[in-house]
């Protein structure tokens, strides 16, 4: 599935995180990033969601805090209204970077909405309606605190919208699929900060990945990444698993950065360590499109 040339993409996006100052408008602008899977017509690089999956799990693995996630959806909910006037006024500035859309779910356009994805800041509202999709208007958007400080949300107060396609079920398995590319992302950070502790902390004269308990919880982490890395992907191209994709890629996230507190001990619950960041992102993130149950029970009935 991956190719070199997604091997390229991964390390130009974790080169430019590193550094520290990465901007949401330089990621857009010299990597392209809002645009991989927007078409060409539109002013993106006319690739697929397999490449903004590979973004989004470099974003995932450092919790960067530029808005790739609410771009993709915004982006894909734009393609999927058929609306090529609509596409045409609004998707060459969100690819640009200057744009900021999100998307969030409601039973109408008169509602409010909580926990949108950077929806204070948003300059175009997406709303995913049973009747249809609409752009939105709002009357008060204000930012939502939460303990995951690394995740912008907030709560919108809808006060009508235009209608611009019919509604799109399959937006809301695109959001479970591509927010499990940062689940997956940010678990193997876990594993790997780990595993580097391990080898560096000492104890009775030895480092204490050498004793073979922690071996096998370390060898349990990493065989729960690796499956959720495999069923994150193959979601991609497979939609029919994007619950089973939220449900375990959820949980992964969970149980590593748990573990990761545990192995670490105490400086793990020190607010200087980054382990309470993903430890906080792991239990956000699960109930970001749904609750976990939710996609349990979706799962069962296809059985």
């Amino acid at each position: 599935m991956l190719r070199p040339e997604h091997d390229d993409l991964r390390a130009a996006v974790r080169h430019m995180l590193s550094r520290g100052d990465a901007s949401w408008t330089g990621l857009c602008r010299q990597i392209g990033v809002a645009g991989l899977a927007v078409p060409e017509e539109y002013g993106g690089a006319g690739a697929t969601l397999l490449e903004a999956h590979v973004v989004l799990e470099e974003t995932g693995r450092v919790l960067a805090g530029v808005p790739m996630l609410p771009a993709v959806l915004a982006t894909q909910a734009l393609l999927l209204s058929g609306n090529r006037e609509v596409c045409a006024g609004l998707l060459p500035g969100i690819v640009d970077g200057g744009v900021v859309a999100t998307v969030l779910w409601a039973d109408s356009v008169s509602e409010t909405v909580r926990y949108v994805l950077d929806g204070d800041i948003a300059d175009v509202l997406i709303v995913s309606t049973p009747d249809g999709l609409f752009l939105g208007d709002s009357t008060h958007r204000v930012h939502t605190p939460t303990m995951d400080e690394s995740r912008r949300l907030a709560t919108v107060r809808l006060s009508g919208g235009t209608r611009i396609g019919p509604p799109v079920p399959r937006l809301r398995d695109i959001a479970l699929v591509t927010l499990s590319a940062e689940q997956v992302g940010a678990a193997r950070q876990c594993l790997d900060m780990t595993v580097e502790y391990t080898k560096t902390r000492v104890q009775f004269g030895r480092p204490i990945g050498s004793f073979q308990a922690l071996k096998h919880r370390m060898a349990d982490m990493h065989v729960a990444v690796e499956t959720a890395w495999s069923i994150s992907y193959a979601a991609v191209g497979n939609l029919g698993l994007a619950a089973a994709a939220a449900v375990h890629c959820a949980e992964t996230l969970s149980t590593v950065a748990g573990e990761m507190i545990q192995l670490h001990g105490g400086i793990a619950i020190t607010w200087e360590h980054d382990a309470h960041r993903y430890l906080k992102r792991a239990h956000a993130s699960a109930h970001l499109f749904g609750q976990p149950h939710e996609h349990v029970e979706r799962l069962a009935r296809t059985l």
